[in-house]
C-alpha cells in the first residue's frame, strides 16, 4: 500500500471523528420510506453494504424501481479528516491479507451502511421501467429507508434459479420472495434491451482466496450469476438516471467511461481464431453478438474468451463532463451517460457524485469547481490503478504461496497479457495468473496452452511457468 502511495493507517484526527460519530437523524428527510420492503444483496461477508433496491408493479406493465444509496456525505463533512483519508486513497482496496477500508469501519460498516433493521439516510433513485425494459423517466431525493433483509448473492441466486428454498431471511418477511421475483423479471427485461444495444455479455471468473483455518488452501474461480445480475442492471440504470439529473439542473459531474478500444485488430483476429469475423471498425453490436455465439458453443470456454476481451478493450476512467458537453459514453456498457454514484462507502467518486446531487436537489452552486473536478477526475483513476496493483500484487504473492509445492507440475492456460512487461496466462485450476518466461513467442492474448511452472516467489509474488511444446 505504501509503495503506492496509498495512506495504510487513519490518522489520530480521523480516527477520533469516527469515535464521535453518531447516527444522522432519520427523520429529516421529506420522504419517509423506511415501511417498504426494501433489501440488500452482497457478498456472504459484506458488512459495508451501500444500497437497497425495492420494486412495485404499475399501470400498464411498468414497474416503479427504486434504489437507495447511504447517505455517506451526512456524515463524512468535506474537509474533514475522514474526507481528507478518502480522497487520498479514493477507494477500499481489497485484498487476500486485509481490507484496507476508504473510511473508518465504525462509519463504512455500521454509521454509513444500510445494515438491516437500521434506520439510515439515502439517496434514492426512482425509475418508471417500461415493459421492454427502458427507462421511461426517473427522479433523485432524499429519504429515510430501513433494510428489511440483508441477503446474499449466491443464496438468493440458487432459489432464483429454482436450485434451493428460499433464504431464510427471505422466508422471513412477508412478501419478499414475491418482491425478488419481481425485481428480477424486471432486471433481465433491462438487461435484453440493453444487450440489443450492444451492451457486452461478458463474464469473467474472479478469484478468491478460500482459507482453512489460517492457511491458504485454494483460490476458487467465482463467476456471474443471476443475482449479481440483477444488482448490476439496477445500479446501471440508477448511474445513468443520477448522471442524466445532473446534466438537467446544469451541474458539471464525474463520468465513467470506457473509451473505444484501441486493440480492436486484436479482438478481430481473436474472433477470426475461433471461426467468426467481426467488422474491421469497432462496433460494440457485433461484438455482442459474437460473445453470446461463443456463450451458446462453448460455454465451458466463454469465461476464458470473455477475459481477452475484457483485457483487450482496457480500463475504464473517470472524466470530467459539463452540461451540454458531448457525452464519451462507456463502450462495454452501451451507455452513453454513465456515473459513479452507488457505493459511497468504498468509492470517492461517489462521495463526489453525492454532494454534487445535494447541491442540485437543495438548488445551490456545485460544491467543486470545473478545475478541481478535473484534477479529482484524473486523481480517482490514477488511484483506482493503483489499488488494482497492490491488489494484484497480493494475489500473486497468495498464488505463489498456493503452487510453491507444486513446481513441476503442467496445467492448462490461457494468454491474458501481452506486451513489453511479459507474456502472462490464467491457470483454469487453481485460478492464478503468471508470467511464461520461456517459450513465450508469438503468444497473445486469448492463446491457449499448455504450461509448467518452474518457480515461484511468494515475497515478490511470482510465478513463473515455461510453455509446454505441442505433441505432434
Amino acid at each position: 500500500m505504501r509503495e503506492r502511495g496509498f495512506l495504510a493507517d487513519f490518522s489520530d484526527a480521523a480516527r477520533a471523528e469516527a469515535l464521535e460519530a453518531a447516527a444522522a437523524a432519520a427523520g429529516s428527510p421529506a420522504r419517509d420510506l423506511r415501511a417498504l420492503l426494501w433489501a440488500s444483496i452482497d457478498n456472504d461477508d459484506s458488512l459495508d453494504l451501500d444500497q437497497l433496491t425495492v420494486a412495485a408493479s404499475g399501470a400498464g406493465g411498468a414497474v416503479k424501481v427504486m434504489v437507495a444509496v447511504a447517505d455517506v456525505d451526512a456524515l463524512v463533512r468535506r474537509g474533514s479528516a475522514m474526507d481528507d483519508h478518502a480522497r487520498a486513497n479514493t477507494t477500499t482496496v481489497y485484498t487476500a491479507a486485509e481490507i484496507f477500508p476508504m473510511l473508518p469501519e465504525r462509519l463504512s460498516t455500521d454509521l454509513t451502511s444500510l445494515a438491516a433493521g437500521r434506520d439510515r439516510l439515502a439517496i434514492v433513485v426512482e425509475m418508471l421501467v417500461g415493459g421492454d425494459g427502458a427507462v421511461q423517466q426517473s427522479d433523485l431525493y432524499r429519504a429515510a429507508v430501513r433494510n428489511q433483509a440483508k441477503l446474499a448473492y449466491d443464496s438468493v441466486a440458487a432459489w432464483l434459479d429454482g436450485n434451493a428454498s428460499p433464504p431464510a431471511p427471505v422466508a422471513a418477511v412477508p412478501g419478499m420472495d414475491d418482491q425478488l421475483r419481481l425485481q428480477d423479471r424486471v432486471a433481465q427485461s433491462m438487461r435484453r434491451l440493453r444487450q440489443r444495444h450492444g451492451a457486452l455479455s461478458l463474464e469473467t471468473l474472479e478469484a478468491r482466496t478460500v482459507f482453512d483455518g489460517e492457511v491458504l488452501a485454494d483460490m476458487r474461480p467465482e463467476g456471474r450469476n443471476r443475482a449479481k445480475e440483477l444488482i448490476e442492471d439496477f445500479m446501471i440504470a440508477a448511474n445513468g438516471a443520477t448522471a442524466k439529473f445532473l446534466e438537467q439542473k446544469g451541474l458539471p459531474s464525474l463520468r465513467r467511461v470506457l473509451r473505444t478500444p484501441e486493440r480492436w485488430d486484436r479482438i478481430v483476429a481473436l474472433a477470426q481464431s475461433l471461426g467468426e469475423r467481426l467488422p474491421t471498425e469497432p462496433s460494440a453490436e457485433a461484438l455482442e453478438a459474437f460473445l453470446v455465439r461463443r456463450r451458446q458453443v462453448d460455454p465451458a470456454r466463454f469465461a476464458d474468451v470473455s477475459l481477452s476481451v475484457v483485457k483487450l478493450l482496457g480500463a475504464g476512467e473517470y472524466a470530467l463532463e459539463l452540461p451540454g458537453q458531448p457525452a464519451e459514453g462507456h463502450f462495454a456498457l452501451a451507455v452513453r451517460d454513465y456515473t459513479h454514484s452507488t457505493a459511497p462507502n468504498r468509492r470517492f467518486p461517489d462521495v463526489i457524485t453525492q454532494r454534487l446531487l445535494k447541491a442540485a436537489l437543495s438548488g445551490e452552486r456545485a460544491p467543486y469547481g470545473v478545475d478541481e473536478l478535473g484534477e479529482l477526475a484524473r486523481h480517482c483513476t490514477e488511484r483506482e490503478n493503483a489499488a488494482a496493483k497492490v491488489e494484484r500484487q497480493v494475489r500473486k504473492s497468495a498464488a505463489a504461496l498456493l503452487l510453491a509445492s507444486r513446481i513441476g507440475e503442467q496445467f492448462d492456460a490461457i494468454v491474458t497479457g501481452a506486451s513489453e512487461k511479459g507474456t502472462f496466462v490464467r491457470l483454469s485450476r487453481p485460478a492464478v495468473e503468471g508470467k511464461v518466461v520461456r517459450g513465450f513467442e508469438g503468444l497473445d492474448v486469448g492463446d491457449s496452452l499448455r504450461v509448467k511452472l518452474v518457480h515461484t516467489d511468494v515475497e515478490r509474488g511470482f510465478v513463473d511457468f515455461s510453455r509446454v511444446p505441442e505433441a505432434r
